[in-house]
């Protein structure tokens, strides 16, 4: 068992407030974010040009995606807007072109009368379930031979601690 740290001074591997960084820590970080950002890219390139994605464009999947696991099937724009990459402008465009293939529909909301809901088809439903079916399965092509089932549970663990640490 490891002694306490010194009092005023934070134990081996935790982590310091932005402040206090030493330049060896940012050059850390920045090395560490380097290789988090170029292995998504390479694993979304990959993910991209496979056949999940010829029905659909990705950002427009990932809208169908975020709608699914919404538990009451409707969101606000700007509640989608917090779950996908991309300018409200970006997205307000993307619906319209979802909405007029079938996919999504407005719904004004009860609680207010103003405000706009997006929800699901049910020909966005099937999609979505058509496409993330195909997804998952070229994700574990991916995965499975290049990471053990611990070293994913462990990158699960990283990412959500990065996401959770994050100020709002």
């Amino acid at each position: 068992m490891s002694s306490p740290a010194p009092a005023g001074k934070a134990p081996a591997g935790a982590a310091r407030p932005a402040g206090a960084a030493s330049g060896k820590d940012v050059r850390l970080a920045a090395e560490a974010w380097e290789s988090l950002f170029r292995s998504q890219v390479a694993v979304m390139r990959r993910l991209q040009s496979g056949p999940a994605f010829k029905k659909l464009p990705v950002k427009e999947y990932d809208v169908l995606f975020t709608l699914s696991r919404c538990p009451t099937g409707k969101l606000r724009l700007n509640e989608i807007n917090d779950h996908v990459l991309l300018s409200q402008s970006s997205l307000s465009r993307l619906v319209d072109r979802l909405e007029k293939r079938g996919l999504v529909e407005r719904s004004i909301a009860p609680e207010d009368g103003r405000g706009i809901l997006l929800g699901l088809t049910e020909a966005g439903v099937a999609l979505q379930k058509e496409i993330g079916r195909e997804h998952v399965r070229d994700i574990a092509e991916l995965l499975l031979p290049a990471l053990s089932a611990t070293e994913q549970q462990e990158l699960m663990r990283l990412t959500e601690k990065l996401r959770s640490g994050l100020p709002d």
